[in-house]
């Protein structure tokens, strides 16, 4: 019996006899396998082989035909930095970008590597306020490079604060004679101005109704305070934890959005392939990821549930076979989503002055999920004060569960759906404004345990839908609507070769698809995205070794927005690329026809236009 999580917690008992000091609870994943401490022979001269370059397959950034003005962050090398206070920095507007308003910011992080190391789970701060939250890639002798482009755009009150706040990067890592790799990194800020005299927003919104189209007035951060020895994350350990952190809103506030920072670990890295209780118990089975395979993150405001996050299911870069990651890495690996909900319905219970309380706690959770938040406020600039009402708030969920099993083998089903609804008004300079938010989810997860317990197949959906709408009293109105489809397909497999020697088979399938739609009142805009990557690993183990492996991924991104398009099909095998074909095609048009830049550092060297 040595099923998908069974294997990977024996290798990584391997992994920590070799690590002193031993790890604690805090920022390294469990679940891995033994690729991650045993090097695949490289038939190459170190010297004479250049860097591979990593990168995740994503769109390009749209910038204005500006030139940018740079602003470097920070500059630090992070060896032994595992337990260790997060690296500060003082940040203050760069002087030297002497623009009244920008149309565009782009944050930079830039690394390299080279040695041996694990993945490592890292984050941004800016004021206490989450920025990116990333994963490392993982080194080879020869050295890697890579880098995250993020727009960061929507921080621009916090950027252009004229006053000295502090930065805070946590990336925790261990150098010693094993793990050698030491990354080294520059993190950089691009100020894009506007092309004109006014600062462009995307939807052009701000005139129906205010706040929807602009960036937020004031960003409180809902993290943990500094000094402390990690990052700013709240750590959830299990399914009762729950993290809360008060907080105090100004009195003229009119629309609040809760982003939120997700990201699971240890034993919950794979959530997703998590065994039913009722399995492992029957089995007598330890050392396995229990409470089955379904989690949300619940956020509540002060004890009443406001909304909830079905996270997408990205895999590190050192997950499930870390060949199938280099040098595509996986989705969201290099940029980790975040996920809003909509708090304005809800401003009628806040607008007191008085303290109140975010909660965040995670279903059926295991050791350990990392959450923050940043609370994005809109104040309107003519009133001292707003006030609100909420006029209706509704909250439900249900949960099918199904084993079928005998001895080591059986199938499972898990189906949930979550409802959460709320409705209020807010009266500001604006008007009377009520906002209708609703969240909408349906998860389905079926896992199939077979060859005695070796062989583990999961193929798991979650639609993530919402919308929010803003209703004034003259009928005018914003909405948005959101569907998101998450998919993921795992197969891992076990196959005796005799002799101590086994073949060690995974298979998996990430698909995140998106379909956006807005209506300003004056006409409908929106956005699709289709990304689909698909991986093929195995590895030749002989008595707990990784005599060989290989790892090849195969992925389609497929973006459509109403002023742009792309599209990029490529393939790799062990760090090679196989092909890399990208187009811009919309509608016929071409790159040409935008009439803006696209920014995506060194990925489009090689350009083929459809």
């Amino acid at each position: 019996m040595a099923s998908f999580h069974f294997r990977l917690l024996l290798y990584l008992s391997l992994f920590l006899l070799l690590l002193q000091p031993l790890f604690t609870t805090a920022n390294l994943h469990k679940t891995r396998n033994l690729l991650k401490s045993n090097l695949i022979a490289e038939h190459t001269t170190v010297n004479e082989t250049p860097p591979t370059l990593y990168f995740e397959v994503t769109k390009p950034i749209k910038v204005p035909n500006t030139k940018p003005c740079s602003h470097l962050l920070l500059h630090h090398d992070f060896g032994y930095t595992y337990g260790k206070p997060p690296v500060l920095a003082n940040y203050t507007p760069p002087s030297h970008c002497s623009f009244d308003k920008f149309s565009k910011i782009v944050l930079e992080w830039k690394a390299t590597c080279k040695g041996r190391q694990f993945d490592r789970i890292f984050g941004v701060w800016l004021g206490g306020v989450e920025i990116l939250r990333s994963c490392s890639a993982e080194p080879r002798a020869t050295g890697i490079v890579w880098s995250v482009e993020k727009d960061i755009t929507r921080y621009y009150s916090l950027l252009v604060k004229n006053e000295t706040q502090t930065l805070a990067v946590y990336l925790g890592n261990l150098v010693d004679k094993t793990y050698t790799g030491v990354y080294h990194v520059d993190i950089t800020v691009y100020f894009y101005p506007a092309e004109n005299d006014l600062n462009n927003h995307e939807n052009g919104m701000d005139d129906l109704v205010s706040g929807y189209g602009s960036e937020a007035d004031l960003i409180l951060p809902i993290s943990r305070n500094l000094p402390l020895n990690d990052g700013l994350w709240f750590e959830i350990e299990n399914s009762t934890d729950t993290e809360v952190k008060e907080f105090k809103i100004p009195p003229n506030v009119y629309r609040a959005v809760l982003e939120v920072y997700v990201s699971f670990h240890e034993n919950d890295e794979f959530w997703y392939g998590n065994l039913p209780n009722d399995y492992i118990a029957a089995n007598n089975l330890t050392d396995y990821p229990g409470n089955g395979p379904f989690r949300e993150v619940v956020v509540s405001l002060d004890g009443k549930v406001v909304g909830a996050i079905w996270p997408f299911t990205v895999i590190y870069t050192g997950g499930i076979n870390p060949l199938l990651w280099r040098p595509i890495t996986g989705i969201g690996s290099f940029d980790l989503p975040s996920y809003n909900i909509e708090v304005t319905p809800f401003l009628g219970n806040i607008l007191d002055g008085k303290t109140h309380k975010f909660g965040f706690s995670v279903t059926n959770a295991l050791n350990v999920w990392y959450i923050d938040a940043n609370l994005h406020l809109w104040l309107d600039s003519k009133s001292p004060k707003t006030v609100g009402k909420l006029l209706k708030h509704n909250n439900a969920l249900l949960v099918s569960l199904v084993s079928n099993f005998k001895g080591l083998e059986g199938t499972f089903l898990t189906k949930v759906n979550r409802s959460v609804s709320s409705s209020g008004w807010v009266k500001s300079s604006h008007g009377n404004v009520t906002t209708h938010f609703i969240q909408d989810f349906s998860y389905n997860n079926k896992m199939v345990m077979g060859n005695d317990g070796n062989l583990q197949i999961v193929n798991q959906t979650i639609h993530f839908n919402d919308s929010v709408s803003a209703i004034k009293q003259s009928s005018n109105a914003h909405s948005m609507k959101s569907f998101r489809l998450f998919s993921i397909y795992l197969y891992s497999d076990s196959l005796d070769q005799g002799n101590g020697t086994s073949l060690e088979v995974s298979n998996v399938t990430l698909g995140f698809d998106e379909k956006i739609s807005r209506n300003a009142g004056f006409g409908l805009s929106g956005s699709s995205l289709n990304n689909l990557q698909n991986g093929q690993g195995e590895m030749v183990v002989k008595n707990n070794l990784v005599v060989s492996g290989l790892g090849s991924t195969q992925q389609v991104y497929k973006y459509h927005g109403n002023e742009f398009c792309y599209f990029r099909n490529i393939s790799s095998s062990n760090y090679t690329i196989l092909y890399d074909k990208v187009g811009y095609n919309c509608n016929k048009r071409t790159k040409s026809q935008f009439g803006f830049s696209l920014r995506n550092g060194d990925l489009f060297r090689q350009i083929h236009l459809f």
